[in-house]
């Protein structure tokens, strides 16, 4: 398939107009081998090390969530050199849709709570938000980390907690938080949790789950759909975040 004819599908599945303005530039076709197209590779970041399994297992395309190059440079570092001799010598052209895919119907978020179990979703933009059986933040940060497989953690003690948003990757921001208190959430379930945030918001149950965990399954799930729509083969290429936790008892 000519390497348009799969950009075309990428941006139905996530068009670019709906990333925030800072995407700009950094989204799309990020490297166009203008290369036909018979094997596509999926992963959440475009380093070297998911561009040496791209190659491996001979992908034309490497799609991604986060892009190989996020802010302008004039020198080139190592992991970049190498990350680009890989593309470049292997024939992998790079894709990247970053929140225009937080935001898609079917994306990064949606993905997420469905996989959390939250029922009656609501869209708010960048986020979701959605309602579960009632319980207490330790049963429910619990059941995140066992549902993700990844460590957690939490702050705020709350009983009956039936209503969640949910925001994929780096979600604790004022802007957010603030959406979830006029929607009267009980719990706000991101990552990169910082300590102004968890002291101003103390009325919430605040359940940081790793960058990585609330959006790698959002580009898991895009295998198959890319699979249905193209026709062609499409892998998913998992880079485990690395992140470990040590209980202070």
């Amino acid at each position: 398939m000519e390497l348009m004819k799969v950009v075309e599908i990428l941006e139905e599945i996530a068009p670019p107009e709906l990333a925030e303005d800072f995407d700009e530039g950094r989204i799309g076709l990020i490297l166009n081998l203008e290369n036909n197209i018979e094997k596509i590779a999926v992963a959440l970041d475009a380093s070297s090390y998911t561009l040496e399994k791209a190659a491996e297992m001979r992908a034309n395309l490497l799609i991604t969530h986060h892009t190989l190059i996020f802010h302008p440079i004039n020198k080139i570092s190592k992991s970049l050199a190498e990350s680009l001799r890989l593309a470049l010598d292997n024939g992998i052209s790079i894709y990247s849709m970053h929140t225009n895919y937080d935001r898609a119907e079917g994306g990064i978020n949606d993905v997420l709570a469905a996989r959390l179990g939250l029922k009656n979703l609501k869209n708010v933009e960048v986020g979701r938000i959605g309602e579960i059986e009632p319980c207490a933040s330790a049963e429910l940060a619990s059941n995140v980390s066992k549902t993700l497989q990844t460590p957690v953690i939490y702050a705020g003690e709350k009983e009956g907690i039936s209503r969640v948003m949910v925001v994929g990757g780096s979600g604790f921001a004022t802007e957010f938080l603030e959406i979830a208190r006029a929607n009267r959430v009980d719990a706000f379930i991101s990552s990169e949790l910082k300590h102004n945030i968890l002291r101003e918001y103390e009325d919430l149950c605040l359940i940081d789950a790793t960058h990585y965990a609330t959006e790698n399954p959002g580009m898991e799930a895009l295998c198959s759909r890319l699979r249905e729509i193209s026709g062609l083969e499409v892998e998913f290429i998992e880079q485990p975040s690395g992140l470990k936790a040590i209980d202070k008892s």
